[in-house]
């Protein structure tokens, strides 16, 4: 079944088994996430709520049950999804914007908390070329567009011993937009 990293729980639940079952944890992506596009006078409140729990609580409490195994692994990277969009936000951006400045702030956090013990960063893409973004904007230039490899290669990058001395970057993936 599925997980729900909103809930404390089992996201540590999650973690733990993870953790468990691999021997030990090096390295986290939180890539769980959502986009709504509403304006704030005719949108609802609770897509606010509905995207910082999805954009920043799942990242918070993945991050808080990864630590301790993260810590112990050494070489711990924790590597989360920002956005570009929340840099400079623009109409119907709010929610999803100030939700993902949720993620850059907390990427912040964990670093400068975890310095010497884990790095913490974050991949800002613009958008990502995937099917649902091909569907919902079917006019855009898909070619200027972050591939889902192209964000992959980051993140590895991220991953990497050659990044063991990047910390608390919030790292812009603009593609070719």
């Amino acid at each position: 079944g599925g997980v729900d990293l909103s809930d404390t729980v089992q996201a540590a639940r999650a973690i733990d088994e993870a953790a468990a079952h691999f021997a030990q944890l090096d390295i986290l992506v939180n890539i769980a996430g959502a986009f709504s596009y509403e304006t704030v006078s005719e949108g609802d409140p609770k897509t606010w709520q509905r995207l910082y729990t999805i954009n920043v609580l799942t990242a918070l409490n993945a991050s808080r049950a990864a630590i301790p195994h993260l810590v112990r692994s050494g070489a711990g990277r924790i590597i989360n999804i920002g956005a570009m969009g929340a840099l400079q936000a623009g109409a119907g951006m709010g929610p999803y914007a100030a939700s993902k400045a949720g993620v850059h702030r907390l990427t912040e956090t964990l670093a400068a908390e975890l310095k010497g013990k884990v790095t913490v960063n974050a991949v800002l893409p613009s958008t990502i070329d995937t099917p649902a973004n091909r569907r919902d904007m079917p006019e855009a230039d898909f070619a200027a567009w972050v591939t889902a490899d192209e964000l992959a290669n980051v993140i590895l990058f991220l991953a990497s011993d050659a990044a063991s001395a990047v910390t608390g970057a919030l790292l812009p993936v603009r593609g070719r937009v």
